[in-house]
C-alpha cells in the first residue's frame, strides 16, 4: 500500500505525510507492540524494524519498487510476521491478525466517546458511537466481555492521565468493574484471562497506592471518591484470585479477601500517618525556641494520635465498615501498637521519677482509654463483642508503671531519711541546753525532712496519693522506730541499777553493832559514792538531764505523730482519688508502730531514769547509808536531800505532759529502795521493834517529798502507790513471837502437809507483801532479838554474817 499510493492520490503533502506515518504505526503496532505471537528480546528482526521506523517517522521513506529501503523494510516485515509458536516458517503472514493488536484498535475506536476539545468530558453523542463501535465486533474479534473490559480500561485510563479531577469517570469504571467481575465468573478463555490480570493489576496497582497511605490521599471532602477507589482494588484483586470451581469456597475468599485487604490498607496507613505525625511532632520540637516550656514529646504525640484515631473513626471508619465490620477497632489497635512501642523505649529507660515522666504516662493513660473506647463502640454488634480487637491492645499499664516509680521515688526518699537518721543519731549528744524545748536537735531535723517528704509526694501529679500513701507512711514510720530505738538503746533497765540482794543472813544482838560505823565514817563514804547530779557519772553511764531529753524527744515524736498523721489525711480528703474517705479513715493507724514504741519508749526511759537516780546515782545514800548500823543515826534525810535536786532538775528538764509519769516512778523505785534496804539490806542492817516509828516516820518524810505541800503528786497518786510499803512496815512493830506465828502458818499454807516436819525456806521472788512467806522472813531476819536468831538458826541454820 506504501508503495501503490503517490502523494499525487492525496490534496496535499501534508495528508499524504500523516498517511504514510499512520500506516508505519499501524505495522509497528501489529509487529512489535502487540504482535499474535510475543517477540524474544533479543530478536535482531525487531530492533533493525524499530531503527527503521523511527527513521521513517523522522524522514519519509523512499517507496520506489526497487527501493533497497523499501526492500529491507519488506524482508524484516515478512520474517517477523511469518513466525509461528512451534518456530517454523509459516507461508501465511500473521501482522494485522493477531488479539492484541485488534484490542489495542478497539480501545482506540473507544476513545472517540470522549471530546476532542474537552478531554475529561464524554460526548453527548455517546451512545450512538459506541453502537457504531461494536459493529467492529465481528472483524476485531471481540464481544461484550472484551467490551467492558476494555471500556473500563478507557475511562479509568482517562480519569489518570486528566489529573484524577473528574470523579464520574472513575464512578463510572467502578461500575464497570461490577460487570466484568460478573462476566469474569463464566469466562475460561486464557487470553481473556492474560488481559484481565494486565488490566486489573494496573488499576489494584494504583489504587492500592493510595489505599495503603490513604490519609494522604483522601479526607472528609472526598470520601466517596475513596469509596469507589476501595471497592475497585477489592473487586480487581477478588477477580484476579477466584476460584469459579468451588462456588462455596469462592464465596468463603470473597468475604475474607475484601476483610482481608481492607484490614492491611487501615492498618499500614494509619502507621504512615503514625509515623508522620512523630516526625512532625519531633520537627516542631526542634524548631521551638523556647525549650523549658514544651511538653515532652510522648505527650504531644498521645495528643495527635488521639485526634487522628477520633478523626478516622468519623470520617474513614463508616465507609470501611462495608468492607470490614471492625474498621474502627482494627483503626485503634494499629495505633495503639504504634504508640505502644515508643512508649516502651521510653519507659525502659525512664530513672529517676520527673514531671515530664509523670505527664507522659498520663498522657498515655488518658490516650487508651480514648482508644479502647472506640474498639468498645465499634464492637457492640461484632460476633465476639470485639475480643478480638481488645486482645490486640495489651494494656500500656501507665498506671502501674507511675505507681512502681513512685514507689520507688518513696524507697530512694526512706533510704535517704535512714542514711540522715544514723549519721544524726551518731552526733548526737542528747543535750536538753541544745534548744529551749530540751529536747534532741536531730528530732527537730528527723522530722522536718518526714514533713518535707510528705509534702514533695502529694505534689506529684498522680491520681493515685491515697493508694501509696500507706507505702510512704510505712517507710516512714519505721524510720522513726528505729530512731527511738536508738533513743533508748544503751540506757539500760530497770534491771541494771537494782543491787543484788545479799545471802539470806540472821542478826547478831544489836550490840554487837555498836561502834562497828562511826557517823565520820559513814560520811566518807557518802562522799566517795555521791555523785553530781545531772552529770555524766565517773563510771561513764548517762546522766539525768540525758535522759529526760530522751524522754522528750519521744514525747515531741508522740505529738507531732499525731500532727502529720492529720495533715496526711487533709492532704488525702483534697486529692482526686476515689474512695479518699475510707483511705482518710485507715489513716488513723498512720505511724501506729512509732506512736506506739513513743509510749512505750517513755515509760522505759521513765522507770531506766527513776531507777538509776534511787539505785544507781543515790545509792551512797540510800542502799549504803539508810539505816546501817543504828536507825537512829542513819535517817532518810540525806537520802531526801539530794533526791530533791533531782526533782528540780526533772521539773525544770521534762516536758510537762510526761512530767508526772517520771516523778511518780522516782517515787516508787524510792519505795522499792526504801523496802530493798528493809528487806534485803544485808548484814550491817538490824532492826528493833522501837525502830518501827522512826521508819514510818522516814516514810512519811518521803511521801511529803513527792506531795510538797500540793504542788507535788497528787496525795491519791502517792496513796496508790505507797500501799504496799504500808501494809509491810506494821510487821516491824509486829512483836518476834507474832512474826514467827505468822510466818509459820503462811509456810503451811503454802506448802502444805509437807511443810510440818520441817518448814522450807522460801524462794525469793522480790514481790514484797505481808502474807507473803518470804517477806515475813527477811523482816525476822533483820529483827535483833535472841528469839528471832534462835527460831532462826534452828529453823534454817542462817549464818550472822556473810
Amino acid at each position: 500500500m506504501l508503495q501503490q499510493l503517490k502523494p499525487s492520490d492525496f490534496p496535499n503533502q501534508w495528508e499524504y505525510d500523516a498517511w504514510h506515518r499512520r500506516n508505519l504505526k499501524l505495522l509497528e503496532a501489529g509487529l512489535l507492540l502487540h504482535p499474535l505471537l510475543p517477540l524474544d528480546k533479543t530478536d535482531t528482526a525487531a530492533q533493525q524494524l524499530r531503527q527503521i521506523i523511527r527513521g521513517a517517522l523522522e524522514k519519509p521513506l523512499e517507496t520506489g519498487k526497487n527501493n533497497e529501503s523499501m526492500q529491507a523494510l519488506r524482508s524484516i516485515a515478512l520474517s517477523l510476521a511469518c513466525r509461528t509458536f512451534d518456530g517454523s516458517v509459516s507461508e501465511t503472514s500473521h501482522w494485522a491478525d493477531g488479539f492484541p493488536l485488534n484490542l489495542r484498535i478497539y480501545r482506540m475506536l473507544l476513545e472517540a466517546c470522549f471530546d476532542v476539545n474537552d478531554e475529561i468530558s464524554v460526548i453527548e453523542e455517546v451512545d450512538e458511537v459506541l453502537e457504531l463501535v461494536k459493529k467492529t465486533w465481528v472483524v476485531l474479534g471481540m464481544n461484550q466481555m472484551l467490551h467492558d473490559l476494555c471500556f473500563l480500561w478507557i475511562l479509568f485510563n482517562r480519569y489518570v492521565v486528566t489529573g484524577q479531577v473528574e470523579s464520574d469517570l472513575l464512578f463510572a469504571a467502578n461500575n464497570l468493574l461490577m460487570e466484568v467481575e460478573k462476566d469474569a465468573k463464566a469466562m475460561t478463555d486464557p487470553d481473556y484471562s492474560k488481559i484481565i490480570s494486565s488490566t486489573l493489576g494496573t488499576i489494584l496497582g494504583w489504587a492500592e497506592k493510595r489505599l495503603l497511605a490513604y490519609h494522604n490521599y483522601f479526607h472528609s471532602d472526598n470520601t466517596e471518591t475513596m469509596e469507589c477507589v476501595v471497592s475497585m482494588a477489592v473487586l480487581s484483586a477478588k477477580i484476579m484470585v477466584e476460584d469459579i470451581s468451588h462456588e462455596y469456597h469462592r464465596k468463603r475468599k470473597e468475604i475474607d479477601l475484601a476483610r482481608e485487604r481492607v484490614d492491611n490498607y487501615i492498618r499500614l496507613s494509619l502507621h504512615v500517618a503514625f509515623v508522620q505525625i512523630m516526625e512532625k511532632v519531633k520537627s516542631s520540637k526542634h524548631s521551638s525556641k523556647n525549650q523549658q516550656n514544651q511538653f515532652p514529646f510522648l505527650s504531644i504525640l498521645a495528643q495527635g494520635v488521639s485526634t487522628l484515631a477520633f478523626s478516622e473513626k468519623a470520617i474513614f471508619s463508616p465507609l470501611l465498615k462495608r468492607w470490614h465490620p471492625l474498621a474502627a477497632g482494627v483503626a485503634v489497635a494499629t495505633l495503639h501498637s504504634c504508640y505502644g512501642n515508643e512508649l516502651k523505649q521510653f519507659v525502659s529507660g525512664i530513672g529517676d521519677l520527673t514531671p515530664d515522666i509523670l505527664q507522659v504516662l498520663r498522657a498515655a493513660d488518658k490516650l487508651e482509654k480514648d482508644l479502647v473506647q472506640i474498639a468498645v463502640e465499634n464492637s457492640v454488634d461484632s460476633e465476639d463483642g470485639g475480643k478480638s480487637i481488645i486482645r490486640e491492645m495489651p494494656p500500656y499499664e501507665a498506671e502501674s508503671v507511675i505507681s512502681n516509680l513512685v514507689k520507688s521515688w518513696i524507697t530512694t526518699r526512706l533510704d535517704r531519711l535512714k542514711e540522715w537518721l544514723d549519721r544524726n543519731l551518731q552526733r548526737e549528744v542528747w543535750d536538753p541546753r541544745t534548744n529551749k524545748e530540751n529536747f534532741a536537735p536531730s528530732a527537730v531535723e528527723v522530722l522536718r525532712i518526714v514533713d518535707e517528704a510528705l509534702e514533695a509526694f502529694f505534689l506529684l501529679p498522680i491520681s493515685m496519693h491515697a493508694v501509696l500513701l500507706p507505702d510512704l507512711t510505712t517507710g516512714i514510720d519505721r524510720c522513726i522506730l528505729h530512731y527511738i530505738s536508738k533513743a533508748k538503746s544503751g540506757c539500760g533497765s530497770q534491771n541494771t541499777f537494782v543491787p543484788s540482794m545479799p545471802v539470806l543472813t540472821r542478826c547478831s544482838t544489836r550490840s554487837k553493832f555498836v561502834g562497828v560505823f562511826k557517823r565520820k565514817e559513814k560520811f566518807q563514804i557518802a562522799q566517795r559514792r555521791k555523785s553530781q547530779v545531772g552529770t555524766t557519772n565517773s563510771n561513764g553511764s548517762l546522766g539525768i538531764s540525758h535522759l529526760c531529753c530522751r524522754i522528750n524527744t519521744l514525747q515531741h515524736f508522740r505529738m507531732e505523730l499525731v500532727v502529720l498523721a492529720k495533715r496526711a489525711i487533709s492532704h488525702v480528703r483534697n486529692s482526686e482519688s476515689a474512695h479518699m474517705d475510707n483511705i482518710a479513715d485507715g489513716m488513723g493507724k498512720a505511724f501506729e508502730l512509732s506512736t506506739t514504741a513513743c509510749v512505750e519508749g517513755i515509760k522505759q526511759l521513765c522507770e531506766i531514769t527513776a531507777y538509776k537516780i534511787v539505785f544507781h546515782d543515790l545509792s551512797h545514800v540510800l542502799w549504803d547509808g539508810l539505816y546501817v548500823g543504828e536507825v537512829s543515826s542513819s535517817r532518810i534525810e540525806p537520802f531526801l536531800q539530794e533526791l530533791e535536786q533531782y526533782l528540780e532538775v526533772i521539773s525544770l528538764t521534762v516536758h510537762y505532759r510526761v512530767r508526772t509519769r517520771v516523778i511518780t516512778e522516782v517515787m516508787k523505785a524510792s519505795f522499792d529502795g526504801l523496802l530493798l534496804v528493809l528487806l534485803a539490806g544485808g548484814p550491817p542492817r538490824a532492826f528493833h521493834l522501837q525502830d518501827y516509828e522512826t521508819i514510818a516516820d522516814d516514810f512519811k518524810s518521803l511521801c511529803d517529798l513527792f506531795w510538797s505541800n500540793g504542788d507535788g503528786l497528787p496525795a491519791d497518786l502517792i496513796q496508790k502507790f505507797s500501799t504496799t510499803v504500808n501494809a509491810i512496815l506494821p510487821l516491824f512493830h509486829t512483836d518476834t513471837d507474832s512474826l514467827i506465828e505468822q510466818f509459820q502458818y503462811m509456810t503451811l499454807e503454802t506448802y502444805g502437809s509437807s511443810a510440818k516436819s520441817k518448814l522450807p525456806l522460801p524462794p525469793t521472788t522480790g514481790q514484797w507483801n505481808p502474807t507473803e512467806p518470804n517477806t515475813l522472813l527477811r523482816v525476822l531476819c533483820y529483827r535483833s532479838d535472841e528469839t528471832a536468831a534462835k527460831f532462826l538458826k534452828k529453823t534454817y541454820n542462817l549464818p550472822k554474817k556473810l
